[in-house]
């Protein structure tokens, strides 16, 4: 099962490691809260269609909704508007770094609020090592020198948080759901939340239609790292804990960078292959692949505790 979730968190890399490519196109013609709302608007309406044609429908009003629109608010719509404003504020090598933060505020607020993701010397190590790894890996672009104010530091740290706060908050509160509610119940959440913000700020029924290579670009960041990665993501929540699936930020810098290599022809460095070794060797202690000999078993999915869904 440990090797099992390993895949999965390489798929979910793979899936979400192309947005910054889709991003740096289609963010050139269209304003980011615009392309932001569009992304999970679309995404909502696209996972909606596969959820009807399959026979299923969303939950009726109650509780529930309270929990997606938290995890909405949370997963999306607070840090994608905080990416979009603190970039203009610091270097995107330095925020890659900030939102590589996340695991740590997962591990903090699992041990605070669940009962079976505590803190392990594992995990500790792990989460550490992983960093460690992202910040070698993302060193020359460092090096280079990096601008940064107050407010772009803060912006990314938030966001960090938040992501943190969502992962935990969804293992406790969204589990056990039938396939493809999740997703489509928070991505349109978060679609309730955007589209007056991007219509009232940006005011995009002004902007001329975007090109080919941009409408193209939120398409496939709409479809592959938005509609696809999410439905996945709540596949993986059901089998791992919070902490382990945080990890996966360490993991999208490096199918960023080989995107780099194989899409921009860029060259790979020494840094590039140790903070990969790093990134892999944290995510599979994390993961429990590496455990000190004689320590206990391994929680198995069946044994981490799940809230009634209302």
């Amino acid at each position: 099962m440990r090797i099992k979730t390993t895949i999965w968190l390489l798929v979910l890399a793979w899936l979400w490691g192309p947005a910054f490519l889709f991003v740096d196109v289609a963010v050139k013609e269209i304003p980011p809260l615009t392309l932001v709302a569009i992304r999970v608007s679309l995404a909502a309406v696209i996972l909606y269609g596969i959820l009807k044609v399959q026979g299923h429908t969303l939950p009726k009003w109650g509780s529930i909704w309270k929990h997606f629109t938290i995890v909405g608010l949370l997963y999306n719509a607070l840090p994608y508007v905080l990416l979009s404003w603190g970039q203009q504020y610091i270097d995107s090598a330095l925020a890659a770094i900030l939102i590589g933060t996340s695991p740590f505020f997962t591990m903090l607020l699992a041990h605070l609020f669940t009962s079976t993701d505590r803190l392990t010397p594992a995990k500790i190590g792990g989460v550490a090592v992983g960093f460690a790894g992202l910040a070698i890996l993302l060193a020359p672009a460092l090096q280079a020198g990096v601008q940064a104010t107050l407010w772009g530091l803060a912006a990314s740290l938030l966001a960090a948080a938040s992501y943190g706060a969502a992962i935990v908050y969804a293992q406790q509160t969204l589990r056990g759901l039938a396939p493809m509610v999740g997703p489509t119940a928070q991505l349109a959440t978060a679609s309730i939340i955007l589209v007056p913000l991007a219509l009232l700020v940006e005011q995009p029924y002004l902007l001329p239609m975007p090109s080919w290579p941009a409408a193209t670009s939120l398409l496939l960041l709409a479809v592959l790292s938005t509609a696809l990665a999410f439905t996945l993501y709540y596949r993986a929540m059901e089998i791992t804990d919070a902490t382990t699936l945080s990890m996966i930020a360490y993991m999208v810098p490096i199918v960023a960078t080989i995107l780099g290599v194989l899409v921009l022809h860029e060259q790979l460095g020494w840094h590039v292959y140790l903070g990969s070794v790093l990134v892999i060797g944290g995510v599979m202690a994390v993961n429990g692949l590496f455990r000190p000999v004689g320590s206990g078993p391994a929680l198995r999915p069946n044994m981490i505790s799940r809230q009634p869904i209302k």
